[in-house]
């Protein structure tokens, strides 16, 4: 069991802003919180917010009370005020994401009893009296996204089961073309099941009860290339990313994204809230990446991907996957000190899943495989890992210590869950929303996979929806961040 020192990291930190320094390279602009924002309700009040250029209005889901998208004017953005709402229980059963395009508002919303299919609820943004379309899409419509030339409209629809795991309806992708009368078409994962083996050998999950691979999966967000013809889509809880060809309405690949080993040096951890302190190192564990949000970036022609790498386990009356390693039974070769591994300051309180890790089917665990990768990853259009950024927490710690909650060491961490990417000034920025540090992570993207640290942004309570708004969009004509936070309701903006 090795463990890294912080301070080393810190130093590293410093000699690289002083050679920037040195080398008379421009210093970084920071964000600065922009005005007070706005509260708009109380838990669940604040999760995605979509921004509209032409009216000068933000939609804020809003599932604090009734379902309801709220309606912010943003015209000026330090003295932000709701001007209104959309009621959507009409159309169902909840509100789980917006998106904004070329004056149409799209709304992904839940059926009454979320295992029926859903609906795509698109307005015009200058009239939300009356939609003008409804479109059926699958089961559970998690995430709704335009393409960047706002032909394609694409939903994520993650199909959960009920909570007693009787109905598992299967996972979709839906693709509407505005250009073509809103035409649509709803694609699954069926084609799939002849190679449910390899994929699985590969880390990809499948593990539902009686459940198929198609009923197994369950997308949860969209990326869309530049050039609005591919799609990638994470599936989280499967540690997967679908490839989609939107022109030929299509799945065409699903990549499993494998684990990461935390007892090679390059990864750490912190992996117990209950040892009175915040040590990062190397344990014999491993973890799926299960990615939640993920942004597409090209450079030249060649497309790239980024993951905020959060976890999710299955927790249902019918079915729960999770145990602390201290109630699990470790193979006793495999962890010759498994009675020290299992004490509470080491990784006795860690979250793992028992349904892996049983290699040889004996009924003890010959690996211990924990949900998350706590990290934000960078991967091919094919899903190769290329750069896996392992520094989340040290960034909390060396910067902002007080973010980091020690409470959440042994359950998926900062669980980084957000994440957008701008040009601003001629550098192009990622955002990662740290939902358990209530903290938003900026860093400069150079190329292919070079990243480096700018700062870190404190936020509200659970930040659920990071937003960047481009200059020639913004009100103010300045780069703007809004971040949306469901855990408090709140709205806060940032500018550089």
């Amino acid at each position: 069991m090795k463990r890294i020192g912080i301070v080393v990291l810190m130093a590293g930190v410093l000699i690289s802003c002083q050679e920037r320094i040195g080398k008379g390279i421009p210093v970084f602009t920071n964000f600065s919180e922009v005005g007070s924002g706005i509260d708009i309700g109380d838990e669940g009040a604040a999760e995605i917010s979509a921004y509209d250029p032409l009216t000068k209005k933000l939609f804020v889901v809003n599932n604090s009370g009734a379902s309801q998208v709220d309606i912010v004017d943003f015209s000026d953005i330090e003295n932000l005020m709701s001007v209104g709402s959309i009621d959507v229980t009409p159309f169902g059963g909840g509100v789980n994401s917006v998106a904004v395009k070329n004056g149409l508002l799209a709304m992904a919303v839940e059926a009454n009893t979320k295992t029926d299919n859903g609906s795509i609820v698109i307005f015009e943004t200058t009239n939300l009296i009356t939609p003008i379309q409804v479109i059926p899409v699958g089961a559970l419509p998690d995430m709704v996204t335009f393409s960047p030339n706002g032909q394609f409209i694409v939903s994520a629809n993650e199909g959960e089961p009920n909570d007693d795991y009787s109905v598992d309806p299967e996972g979709s992708i839906s693709i509407i073309d505005v250009t073509d009368g809103f035409s649509y078409q709803t694609l699954g994962f069926g084609a799939f099941e002849s190679q449910k083996g390899a994929l699985m050998d590969q880390g990809y999950r499948v593990f539902g009860p009686g459940a198929t691979l198609a009923m197994d999966t369950e997308p949860e967000y969209v990326a869309i290339s530049a050039n609005s013809t591919t799609a990638w889509v994470t599936l989280q809880e499967n540690n997967g990313i679908a490839k989609v060809d939107l022109l030929g309405k299509q799945i065409t690949e699903i990549f499993p994204l494998g684990m990461k080993d935390y007892s090679k040096k390059a990864n750490v951890l912190d992996p117990s809230d209950k040892d009175d302190a915040i040590e990062l190192g190397n344990w014999p564990l491993k973890t799926y990446f299960m990615p939640d949000a993920i942004v597409a970036y090209s450079v030249g022609n060649t497309d790239f991907l980024i993951t905020a790498n959060e976890g999710d386990a299955r927790e249902y009356d019918g079915f729960e996957e999770e145990s602390r390693v201290e109630d699990l039974t470790l193979d006793e070769t495999a962890f010759p000190n498994w009675e020290d591994l299992q004490k509470k300051g080491n990784l006795g309180r860690y979250t793992a899943t028992t349904i892996s890790g049983d290699l040889d089917g004996d009924g003890d665990f010959d690996e211990i495989h924990g949900f998350g990768g706590r990290s934000f990853t960078i991967w091919n259009a094919n899903g190769a890992l290329i750069n896996d950024y392992k520094t989340l927490e040290m960034d909390l710690i060396n910067n902002n210590s007080s973010l980091y909650d020690d409470g959440r060491s042994d359950n998926k961490g900062v669980e980084p869950e957000a994440v957008e990417i701008g040009t601003s000034g001629g550098r192009t920025y990622l955002f990662v929303g740290m939902e358990r540090a209530d903290a938003v992570g900026v860093y400069e993207l150079r190329g292919v996979g070079s990243i480096e640290f700018i700062q870190l942004l404190e936020v509200g309570d659970a930040p659920e929806g990071v937003l960047f708004i481009p200059a020639e969009e913004s009100p103010n004509g300045r780069s703007t961040l809004v971040v949306s936070s469901e855990g408090d309701g709140k709205i806060k903006v940032f500018q550089n």
